[in-house]
Order: C-alpha cells, then structure tokens, then sequence
C-alpha cells in the first residue's frame, strides 16, 4: 500500500484562512461551524475532543483538511414545486421538511451539486410530477450523487415515490446530455414514509455498471447506491495512514475490522498486518467488499456478512488467537457486548475509528472495565465546517497493572 502523500503546508496555510459565509447557513444546520475561519472552527473541534477525551489518554493536534470546501461526494437533495410552478432542490431546514433553496453549496462536490440543480431545472421545465410527502404520491422524490474523485466517475440514483416514473425517457435523455460525464444511472422506488432516502426495493440500473470505482490508497473500491464511504476522499486517505502509523502493526497480527463497510479500511491496513477479516451487516456493502478484495487480489483479508456484536461474541466462545480489533461505527458507537466479547478475547490492541467524539468517550468508560486503557487520540477533520469529526483512538490491554507495549 503506497503512503499517504504528507500534507502540503503551503496549501495548508491557504486553507487556515478560508471562510464559510453560506448565507443558507442559519436555515440549512449543515454547517455547524458556518461564519467562521477554518482555523477557527477546526480549532473548536480538537477542543472538543479533546475536552471529552482527556480523562481518558493525550489528545493529538488535529489533522487538517488542506481542502475544506466542495469536498463532500455524496450529496442528496429532494424537491418541491411551488405554487408558480417553480421546482425548488437543497437540504431540509433544521428541524423541518421545508427545503431550503440553495444555488450552489460550499460542501458538495461541484458535479453532483450541478447535476441536482439541473434536475430540478428539468422536472420543471418537463413537468414532471414531484413526489408530495404529505399525500404520498408523485413521482421524482429525491435524487442522491455519488462521485468517485480518483477515477472521475458519477452515479446518480432516481428516487421515486411509485412504480412509475412519468417523463421518465424525456427526463433521463434530457439529463444525460446536460451531463455526459455521468457514468452510471440508477432508478430506485421508495414508498416508505420515514426519512430514509433510499427504499428497500432494487435499485434498478438505466445505464452503466450500477456502481463507480475509486480509488483510495492504491487500492480500487466498487461502490453501490447505499454502500458506506468516506464523504472525503482525501481525508480518508488521512485517516487510514494515520490509523496505521498509530497501531503500530509489527506485519504479522491476526485482526478483526468490524464495521468494515465496502472494505476500504480492511483493505487499506492489509498489507500491514498477517490476516484481517471484516464484518459488515449490510449485505450491498458486503458484496461490493467481496468484489473488492477479489479486484485487488488480496490474499490475507476475507469478509463476514453479519452483525458486529453477535460475530465477536461468537468468536468470544471460540478459543481464538485475536491481536487486534479495528472497529469503525456509526454515530451510535459500539455495544457493551461487543466491548465485553473484546476483554473476553483479550487482543493485546484496539484501534478505534469514531464520528462521534461523544460516543467514544462513553465507549472508552466501558473499555476501561474490561482491562483496556486508552493510550492516544487523534482528530482527523474529515467534514469540514459540520458538526463531525473522525477521531483515532488506540487502547492496550492492561496486564498485572501495566499496558502491553503497543509496539
């Protein structure tokens, strides 16, 4: 696996002093830490994990993002047509259904932030019937853009609200020529009436392969319409090299990556470690994860489809030889099972990689009553200007007392 490049200071420098002044801010509750600096506001997230995290082990400086602006590449956006007829696109106003029309947003990645600009333009130009949430009923609901930034290619995901999307063909063919740099088009059907975006019916493919390749780390990743990964690329290239530096792995651990999504941080830490096994529930992520171990021929990882608690405290029961657990969860965190099948196994390092500093701060509580102590934490800003932050956090087992060297 080749290294992350090191950060290029110049570019940094620049970046410091970038501003977000979206005026859609106060509206939109996307940007948290709209109206200030960069410096500023990654400034305010390493205070605040390292508020949280203090009691616990040293809090590293912040890595920063040397690009914080239109970075984001998955974006998302439903519609409204108003009463002039007027089609309307761009996040939901904090707290509400209401959309809050933007022209163009500081965080998206320009292609997909134009591709969705222009579907509304086409639905309203075409008269396509926008899905009503409060009748249930109409057809274009939302549209989801994933781009890959290593390879150039564009998913785009129709979400509608029926079977049937009137327009279709017009829409579609309308839309491909605005924007032949999309690669693969997707049609899905949602009729539920919660806030998830995508339904649980097939996404049906109208053009290409149903996925986009990127590339992170010298290693290619397929990606489907609801597979999980890092909204920034670059950054996420951070995170895993940084993840490694701090693990320390001596080339020869047998690990475990739980939550391992499509596979990219399984795949990224393979060349550093003897075997490493994932675990995803997600059965798309698991089977982009199988298709990508197989692209990259590597020969020391393999994939689990299966509920991250449940494995470990099966593997608990079993009598094998685990040095290190890697876990990457949602917001949420962990569970207290699967902290408790980690102090049954008995790994001589944990590396935790958490959105939520919050979440882990609990999570290294319960840790700590199973005979691991935090050693290092190191915030990596990976959504600039929101309200996340990736944080890196290395535990040892505690033996008669003592930590087990890291190293």
């Amino acid at each position: 696996m080749r290294s992350r490049r090191p950060t290029d200071k110049s570019r940094l420098t620049g970046a410091l002093g970038i501003r977000n002044d979206c005026p859609a801010a106060k509206k939109c509750g996307g940007c948290s830490y709209a109206g200030m600096s960069y410096f500023e506001q990654a400034a305010a997230k390493e205070e605040r994990v390292r508020r949280l995290l203090a009691p616990y082990c040293e809090v590293q400086p912040i890595h920063h993002c040397e690009k914080p602006l239109y970075y984001r590449n998955k974006v998302h956006s439903a519609f409204k047509r108003l009463r002039n007829g007027h089609v309307i696109c761009g996040p939901y106003e904090t707290g509400s259904h209401r959309i809050v029309e933007v022209g163009s947003c500081l965080i998206e990645n320009r292609t997909a932030s134009s591709i969705i600009r222009d579907c509304a333009d086409i639905a309203e130009k075409t008269g396509v019937i926008i899905y009503d949430e409060v009748k249930g009923t109409g057809d274009l609901r939302r549209v989801l853009v994933r781009t890959a930034d290593s390879t150039g290619e564009v998913m785009v995901v129709l979400i509608t609200g029926g079977r049937y999307f009137h327009k279709k063909k017009v829409f579609i063919d309308e839309l491909l020529k605005r924007h032949p740099e999309i690669t693969t088009l997707l049609i899905n059907i949602n009729m539920r009436h919660d806030s998830m975006i995508l339904g649980s019916d097939e996404v049906k493919k109208v053009t290409g392969n149903g996925y986009i390749t990127d590339i992170i780390l010298g290693k290619k990743f397929r990606v489907s319409a609801d597979s999980f990964m890092q909204s920034n690329h670059d950054q996420a290239e951070i995170l895993y090299s940084e993840t490694v530096r701090l693990a320390g792995f001596s080339g020869n651990e047998v690990c475990i990556d739980a939550y391992c999504g499509t596979g990219s941080t399984t795949l990224s830490f393979a060349d550093y470690v003897g075997k490493i096994t994932g675990v995803e529930l997600k059965e798309s992520a698991y089977k982009d994860a199988l298709k990508n171990v197989s692209v990259n021929k590597v020969k020391n990882a393999g994939f689990v489809h299966g509920d991250a608690t449940e494995y470990m405290k099966e593997l608990a029961e079993t009598e094998a030889d685990i040095d290190c657990v890697i876990l990457d969860p949602t917001r949420a965190g962990t569970t207290p099972g699967f902290i408790k099948a980690c102090g049954k196994l008995r790994p001589s390092k944990i590396a935790y990689i958490s959105c939520c500093p919050e979440t882990l701060a609990r999570d290294l509580k319960v840790f700590r009553a199973q005979g691991y102590e935090a050693q290092t934490a190191k915030p990596v800003d990976v959504f600039p200007w929101t309200d996340k932050i990736e944080t890196i956090c290395i535990l040892s087992r505690i033996t008669n007392g003592h930590n087990l060297n890291l190293q």
